[in-house]
């Protein structure tokens, strides 16, 4: 199949049986905010295009082909928070890799890769930065599983991708471009910096028994904020990671007063996570008018393999369908604990995928253990980085 990336860079997709193709070239993307920026980045994606365009025979066939259960393969995109400093050294060794972070510059106005291999760590973490460096990152380990095990690639039939690591998936599955799918994200995660600067906020983690009952702790940890004379205040739910484990976000009082009665609650652990905001809450609200905006310009097709919104946990159906979710993603709860049921649903009997994630950390299968035992026994890592036999030769 070759470096399915140095096409799909333009403004690419997915194929074959499940796996990567060559997107129609996307010319003219209008963008929001009209004046210089509009024209400049409209200009952007058309340089960016190449004359080719492919004939439907591949989405065909990706659509009449599809593997049994152990031969099929699922992708997992990791979202905010597996970002490392070093990562994606080694992959520039595939050509497509040093083409995507090239366009990356172009797209966000600053360089990527050196803020990925040199940070600082300061500046990698913060929400603007790191969204859009997981989110290539995890495309150019895509490549890397490309070149090391095209059958994997090929044989794909669905992906998932936690929080900003949905649009990595969309844009494997061919249904967003790289560049437009990358500049989306930009925005998204100013946007999301700018709402989290707006209100003292943060996220936590918990892990509780059976008995725990977490939307009364919220409700109690909102009640205690209004005693302290904090209006509307918000503490929920954010994200469903695997049984008795959820993130809860809001009012960092309200996180507070969560962790000072962590007992109370039956909560065996709690940690506050280093981000900056209640992400996935209402607080992220004025986030949604600007993604919207720019989604509203962007060429969305129906994916080529399955691919599953955080929003409910089921299968995108359409470019509507996609357009809608990854706006309401942003206020609403990731459902990741739903979507793993939904991906690995089968009857009793049927094999369990090969399942890949790809990109920085470990942590979507640390989750997939947690959730379903015998899926986790097929997952396997492809990290951003080089190999530690290549790093060694």
């Amino acid at each position: 199949m070759g470096g399915w990336a140095a096409a799909t860079w333009r403004l690419g997709g997915c194929s074959g049986r499940g796996g990567l193709r060559v997107a129609v070239a996307r010319r003219g993307s209008s963008r929001p905010g009209g004046g210089d920026r509009a024209a400049t980045l409209s200009d952007l994606l058309q340089s960016s295009v190449g004359a080719a365009e492919p004939g439907a025979e591949a989405a065909a066939a990706a659509r009449r082909e599809r593997p049994s259960p152990r031969e099929g393969t699922v992708l997992l995109f990791p979202g905010q928070g597996s970002q490392w400093v070093g990562m994606g050294r080694g992959l520039l060794r595939y050509p497509a890799v040093r083409d995507m972070y090239r366009l990356a510059e172009r797209v966000l106005g600053y360089d990527l890769l050196s803020l990925c291999l040199e940070g600082p760590r300061g500046e990698l973490d913060r929400t603007r930065h790191c969204q859009p460096a997981v989110f290539v990152a995890s495309l150019a380990a895509a490549e890397k599983l490309n070149h090391q095990r095209p059958e994997v690639v090929e044989s794909c039939v669905a992906a998932a991708g936690y929080s900003v690591g949905e649009f990595a998936a969309l844009v494997f599955a061919g249904a967003l471009g790289f560049a437009e799918a990358l500049y989306a994200v930009k925005v998204r995660a100013e946007a999301m910096q700018k709402a989290s600067e707006a209100v003292p906020s943060g996220m936590l983690s918990v892990v509780g028994r059976r008995e725990a009952n977490y939307k009364f702790a919220c409700l109690e940890a909102r009640k205690h904020c209004q005693a302290l004379g904090i209006e509307d205040p918000v503490c929920e739910i954010s994200n469903y990671l695997f049984p008795d484990g959820r993130v809860i976000a809001g009012h960092l009082q309200a996180l507070e007063f969560l962790q000072e009665n962590a007992r109370k609650y039956y909560f065996t652990r709690t940690q506050m996570l280093p981000v900056s905001g209640a992400f996935h809450t209402r607080l992220m609200e004025p986030a949604t008018e600007p993604l919207a905006e720019v989604l509203k310009s962007v060429e969305i097709q129906k994916p080529l393999v399955c691919v599953y919104s955080n929003v409910d946990g089921k299968k995108y159906m359409h470019s509507k369908h996609i357009q809608k979710q990854l706006v309401k993603q942003v206020v609403s709860p990731v459902m990741w604990e739903q979507t793993m049921h939904s991906v690995y649903e089968r009857k009793q009997g049927i094999e369990f995928p090969y399942t890949y994630e790809v990109g920085p950390g470990k942590q979507l299968g640390a989750v997939l253990k947690k959730c379903n035992l015998k899926a986790w026994k097929q997952y396997n890592h492809v990290d951003a980085l080089e190999d530690e036999e290549e790093a060694e030769a």
